[in-house]
């Protein structure tokens, strides 16, 4: 349990907060975060938290923003190694599936999916845009829009049926992972991304 304690800047306030309502994503589920809960788990109020987000959806919808500018930044770092030889094409396939499942980027895209609050998902599509747009420059010919959008929806799948299915087939767990890997490598031609 993180309690925050003392007076802390505005921006402070929001980031400890994004921060509880990461931890209670992963801990518990997308139904754990709510404003009362993350307000208890920083020992703030949960009027302090409709200061900062207004609504419960608005916290949502800025820590499906925050885990999108966290999860991109690392598959650009990892795509870039990877286009200088410096890192195996399987850490893209990694950190794209870590972001789904260990970030809770699956669980929450699916929550708000599910709940009908689809324009909280707008801060993931734009940021994984913004990522594709960034990849592509300098590599038009390259099929980087259809191995995103691929990768990103075994990614989502394995964070959300994963674990069962792989059980329920008598697979190892890691078995999306190196078929996405596979896939990955003839798309793009031995880490030509």
């Amino acid at each position: 349990m993180s309690i925050v304690r003392g007076r802390l800047t505005q921006e402070e306030s929001r980031a400890a907060a994004l921060d509880a309502a990461r931890d209670l994503l992963i801990e518990a589920g997308p139904q754990a975060v709510t404003l009362k809960a993350v307000a208890a788990r920083i020992g703030r109020t949960h009027a302090n938290l409709l200061h900062h987000f207004g609504t419960a959806a608005g916290l949502q919808g800025a820590l499906a923003r925050m885990i999108a500018e966290r999860v991109t930044l690392e598959i650009g770092r990892a795509v870039e190694l990877a286009r200088q030889g410096q890192a195996d094409p399987r850490e893209i396939v990694d950190r794209t599936f870590d972001a789904f499942a260990r970030e809770g980027a699956g669980a929450l895209a699916a929550w708000m999916m599910l709940s009908g609050n689809r324009d909280a998902l707008n801060p993931v599509l734009d940021a994984i845009h913004g990522l594709v747009d960034q990849l592509r420059e300098g590599h038009e010919d390259r099929p980087i829009r259809a191995v995103t959008l691929w990768l990103v929806l075994a990614a989502l799948g394995d964070s959300l049926l994963g674990a069962p299915m792989a059980e329920a087939l008598g697979l190892e767990r890691g078995t999306a992972r190196e078929l996405a890997t596979r896939q990955l490598l003839a798309e793009t031609g031995l880490g030509a991304i």
